[in-house]
């Protein structure tokens, strides 16, 4: 079989793996594998509770305000080129790319505002880019130099140069928790793009060359991965999960690198540590990751959507960012669903959020401030999304939330509200003024009057306390 024949059976895999423009498929529920571990099953039910995850793409990438690491890959070129508006060959542009290590200085990065903003703002973990497919690594690794401690980054003598480390502890100290995004391609490192085979300077985001051919050097791209994920989860204290990202690294396709293996060693440490191997499913797949949507209806297994505050991943000059009312009723229409919201802000290159997106998140945060009870703690409830009402519940504790969201800010509302909940229940409250309220109950639902300073106003939503 002829080199070309062969790149072009592998490309056409890794598309099955993985939708246009580096957005990610995501598993089905029938490939979902329920895990055995009682601690890591524990874990899910924690996860489950958090709902709102901080989502954080930040790397030397950041400097352009392009696409994260996707450039880079010339078979990519046609779709993630298109913020390279200087006039630049595809090679000088990958050199200036892999430089921009040499020039990466956030020296206004503040992890411990950070994380005081985030839990402001409600969110309850953080998923941070420890390593993007470019393989600019932002913590200490001793396995490559191409890192923010690095002898060529300038933000190597800064009191917070191992970034992960700062901004892990910084996290743990607001009580929140810690999801590691790992990426397991690395187009920087030789053992998995090289130009000595046939396929020269021309690049895709597989190897340069087919694993089964060259065995020896497959391994020692899995030894120096292994080592990686090993250092992130033995050396930066408690991770509650390992996000893996680039889905075509599958053993389908002939790029195992043996993740099984070393989840299971560091599980020993990290008991019921969870893993999240995107797109590939089985057992360490332990919940599924839309990416940039939400799924029309609830999924049966742990799942996160992770979607972007702004248009981009990574930081891009200039972005538009959603407004608090979008996201809260974002948020609702997931975890009506059963889902967790992984919302992405790109950090500045000089170390700051923008602007934009802490606006964002203190509009966020003083709704979650009043209505959390919704959202944190619940689990699915039937009908779950019903005539523009979500609904959520604590079984445990007898509360049936309904959620009346106004997407639009020109929708007033009304002086009455029809709830299509029909089971028995006590009495209802209207969370937005703390009070009970009137209703009138038939076959069909409840209609709820609104207490008068509740009618034509436009919050983000009306919540309902149901007591059963």
């Amino acid at each position: 079989m002829s080199e070309e024949l062969k790149v072009e059976q592998i490309e056409e895999q890794e598309e099955k793996e993985v939708v246009q423009q580096g957005v990610h498929n995501y598993s089905q529920e029938e490939d979902y594998v329920w895990p055995t571990d009682e601690r890591v099953l524990k874990k899910l039910e924690w996860f489950k509770d958090q709902k709102l995850a901080l989502m954080m793409h930040w790397g030397a990438y950041s400097q352009l305000g392009i696409v994260e690491s996707w450039a880079l890959s010339d078979a990519d070129a046609e779709w993630s080129r298109g913020g390279i508006d200087w006039n630049v060959s595809a090679e000088e542009f990958k050199k200036q790319y892999f430089d921009l290590n040499k020039s990466f200085n956030p020296i206004r990065f503040q992890p411990y505002k950070w994380a005081e903003m985030a839990k402001d703002a409600g969110f309850k973990y953080l998923i941070f880019t420890t390593k993007h497919h470019d393989g600019f690594c932002m913590w200490d690794t001793k396995y490559t130099d191409y890192k923010v401690t690095g002898k060529d980054c300038p933000f190597r003598t800064h009191k917070y140069a191992d970034i992960c480390a700062h901004l892990f502890e910084a996290f743990r100290r607001q009580g929140l928790g810690i999801a590691a995004y790992f990426s397991k391609a690395d187009w920087n490192v030789d053992s998995y793009w090289s130009e000595k085979y046939a396929r020269g300077k021309y690049q895709w985001r597989g190897p340069s060359y087919d694993p089964l051919e060259e065995p020896e050097e497959w391994e020692r791209f899995v030894q120096f991965t292994q080592n990686q994920i090993k250092e992130l989860g033995t050396n930066y204290g408690q991770i509650d999960v390992m996000w893996f990202d680039a889905g075509w690294v599958a053993k389908e396709i002939n790029q195992d690198i043996r993740l099984g293996e070393v989840i299971d060693e560091i599980r020993k440490y990290q008991k019921g540590m969870l893993c999240a191997d995107r797109t590939i499913g089985g057992p360490y797949e332990n919940y599924v990751t839309p990416e940039q949507c939400v799924p029309d209806k609830p999924l049966n297994v742990p799942w996160e959507s992770c979607i972007t505050m702004g248009t981009s991943f990574s930081f891009k000059y200039e972005d538009t960012y959603k407004s608090p009312r979008e996201v809260i009723c974002m948020l609702v229409d997931i975890v009506a669903k059963g889902g967790n919201l992984a919302l992405n802000v790109g950090p500045q290159p000089d170390g700051r959020l923008p602007e934009g997106a802490i606006k964002t998140m203190q509009g966020m945060g003083q709704w979650l401030n009043k209505f959390g009870e919704c959202i944190y703690g619940t689990r699915v409830c039937a009908p779950y999304k019903k005539d523009g009402v979500a609904f959520t519940q604590k079984e445990s504790e007898g509360k049936v939330y309904a959620i009346y969201t106004y997407p639009e800010e020109n929708i007033l509302s009304k002086e009455e509200i029809f709830i299509p909940y029909t089971e028995n229940f006590k009495n209802i409250l209207c969370l937005n003024n703390d009070e009970e309220v009137e209703y009138i109950k038939s076959e069909k639902g409840i209609t709820v009057k609104l207490p008068k300073e509740e009618q034509g106003i436009c919050p983000i939503a009306h919540v309902f306390c149901i007591n059963k």
